[in-house]
């Protein structure tokens, strides 16, 4: 196979629907919108409008919050440490922290912190230095053979 014979499985792409071009298209004329009335004009937004009542979504009352100041962590799974590690993205002799974890692509920014989750299994005795961690993540990397500290403990 070469890369001009590449092509989608038949069926996979539709082509567009092309609106009010003549009677013979099958959407002529009125475009699919049947005739007269408000929803047959161009800008119409009728989403959440009742005739004048007020709209269900406002009748309801609001919940819930966004706490304004909220921290968002970067998340790395311990499986993906380890592959890193497994492809040389990561040197697993040398201590791991955020700026390794960024520079080897893992992570793509901070953000407030990255922050380690047990998921995938751990081999290589490793240092990680990071924001945070699972409890489960420090016993899966202790268990390897290795160590885990995190900024929080560090400033207890």
């Amino acid at each position: 196979m070469k890369l001009h014979e590449l092509r989608d499985n038949p069926g996979a792409t539709k082509p567009r629907k092309r609106i009010g071009r003549g009677p013979g298209s099958g959407t002529g004329k009125t475009g699919g919108r049947g005739i007269k009335g408000q929803k047959s004009r161009s800008g119409v937004a009728i989403k959440g409008y009742e005739g004048g009542q007020m709209p269900l979504y406002q009748r309801l009352p609001k919940r819930g919050f966004n706490k304004p100041n909220r921290k968002k962590f970067a998340i790395v799974n311990l499986g993906l440490i380890q592959k890193f590690i497994d492809d040389n993205k990561l040197d697993a002799g040398a201590e791991i922290n955020e700026d390794a974890l960024i520079a080897s692509g893992l992570v793509r920014r901070k953000l407030d912190g990255i922050r380690v989750l047990a998921k995938g299994e751990v081999t290589s005795k490793i240092t990680l230095n990071v924001t945070g961690a699972s409890k489960s993540a420090v016993d899966a990397v202790e268990k390897a053979g290795g160590s885990l500290t995190t900024a929080a403990a560090a400033a207890e």
